[in-house]
């Protein structure tokens, strides 16, 4: 039985979140507070950061949308006059906290992330549902499908062998994506390359993990590269996906301290743990909406 604490309790957790950007001046916070506050909107998190190389002005606002007498959809109506008055520069969303977000993830053998990330969305963790998940094989077919989740196979023939062939499955792949419509696109330990317009189709939205401290080690087996070179630290990089290979605005980043003793494999498995809670934390900061973008850099609100 849930009691009437417990459930006034959960209205009260629910937020509207605008997150903005724009060209920076002065009276940008006044103003977005004199709106928030002639709606009588409770401000429960704000974070501000203004950067002086490019000029641009970040904010990240949570209000308890309780306390305003408006929909999520009537608040954008009415915050729209407000950013046009920033500039048309502006860039700006504003999510409500209580409709739920969507996460698709696109996988290949490897199957950590994946399993990292079921556990965290069947306990609740994660501020969205994972949908569907789709594989260029069949391995981790059998623990997704437990997890009660759509799982979907298309297989692709290797890099360089059928440009036709490859170019059908990723045609197929973006059509089971754009079926969901999700906030994010998980390339989980994908191991292929997207192609560019697929890239731009899905930008700001697919995020990829890399088994690397980008820029360092970009491509393929970066830890056979970082053992080649005697690295001391081996890290992950969450960043979401463009058309440079593993060079798209870093969302996340993390290391751990190894010495010579190290083989590859044990690099391997103790990346995989770095791996495992850096896309983790990125892609919440991401659905929390606490990231954002300009001139290929991130100002993240974590």
């Amino acid at each position: 039985m849930i009691s009437a604490g417990t459930t006034a309790a959960a209205a009260d957790d629910r937020r509207y979140v605008l997150s903005l950007g724009c060209p920076d001046s002065t009276g940008i916070v006044a103003r977005i507070s004199e709106f928030l506050s002639d709606l009588g909107g409770w401000i429960v998190e704000a974070a501000y950061h203004a950067d002086p190389n490019s000029g641009w002005f970040f904010t990240r606002q949570a209000i308890r949308a309780s306390s305003v007498d408006l929909s999520a959809y009537e608040l954008r109506e009415r915050f729209a006059e407000v950013a046009a008055e920033l500039g048309p520069e502006t860039e700006w969303t504003l999510h409500d906290s209580g409709t739920p977000k969507r996460i698709v993830l696109v996988v290949s053998k490897d199957g950590h992330c994946l399993h990292d990330l079921l556990g965290r969305a069947a306990q609740g963790e994660l501020p969205a549902q994972i949908t569907a998940v789709i594989g260029n094989h069949r391995d981790l077919e059998p623990v997704v499908r437990a997890h009660g989740i759509a799982f979907h196979h298309v297989p692709f023939p290797k890099a360089g062998t059928d440009p036709e062939a490859r170019a059908a499955a990723f045609a197929e792949v973006r059509d089971l994506v754009d079926a969901h419509d999700p906030h994010a696109v998980v390339l989980a330990r994908f191991m292929q390359v997207l192609p560019a317009e697929l890239c731009e189709h899905w930008a700001g939205r697919a995020i990829n993990i890399h088994h690397s401290f980008l820029p360092s080690f970009a491509g393929a087996r970066p830890y056979h590269q970082a053992f080649a070179r005697g690295v001391k630290l081996i890290g992950a990089t969450c960043h979401y996906v463009t058309a440079d290979l593993d060079a798209g605005p870093i969302i996340e980043q993390d290391v751990t301290r190894i010495d010579h003793t190290y083989t590859t494999r044990d690099m391997v498995r103790q990346g995989r743990d770095i791996e495992k809670l850096v896309l983790a934390r990125g892609l919440r900061w991401h659905l929390e909406d606490r990231v954002l973008v300009h001139d290929h850099k991130t100002v993240v609100f974590s």
